[in-house]
């Protein structure tokens, strides 16, 4: 488990938060999953992440071995019952029991972050049902004077044929093969 210090373009300098030791990861060999965009699955909808860390906190009981399957499962249905074990398996378990335990002894504060409010209006506004009326108040797309395709349209298409163009030149061709006549 690492804090990110600062990206750049071609990775991150990230800080281990087990020792403290800092080092350049590289976005080719390593992918970088937010906790906040992690989710467990549970009977009903999927859960984040920091939800199941917040029940455990809750809980206050002391953290099971983590040698042993049974009480790690028998935790987390008195913890958070709602996991889907059947999709969750023991390695996550364990997985979340040592992130959790990472964050209690560096005293960072687990939290969802809350949406902002006006990413929430434009989600409602996007889900109304829209009558024929105002289709046929929506502006179309604009056109050329002539009424041919617009350029950028023109660049669009010729980037797909290049790419068509390329990727087809990269391939070897087929060998048929040859039928041995006796």
């Amino acid at each position: 488990m690492y804090e990110l210090i600062n990206s750049k373009a071609d990775g991150a300098i990230v800080r281990s938060l087990e020792d403290n030791s800092t080092r350049f990861a590289s976005s080719r060999i390593h992918n970088f999953s937010h906790l906040e965009s992690i989710e467990v699955y549970t009977i009903r909808e999927n859960v984040n992440l920091a939800e199941i860390f917040q029940a455990m906190e809750k809980a206050g009981s002391s953290l099971p071995d983590m040698k042993d399957n049974g009480a790690i499962r028998k935790y987390f249905e008195k913890v958070y019952p709602d996991i889907d074990f059947d999709r969750v398996y023991n390695s996550d378990l364990k997985k979340m029991i040592k992130w959790y335990d990472v964050l209690q002894k560096n005293k960072i504060e687990i939290k969802l972050s809350e949406p902002e409010q006006e990413e929430e209006a434009e989600v409602e506004e996007e889900t109304k049902p829209v009558t024929e009326k105002e289709k046929e108040k929506t502006p179309k797309p604009a056109r050329s004077e002539s009424g041919k395709k617009t350029a950028k349209k023109k660049t669009e298409e010729k980037k797909v044929e290049e790419k068509s163009k390329s990727s087809k030149a990269s391939k070897p061709a087929k060998k048929s093969a040859k039928k041995k006549e006796k």
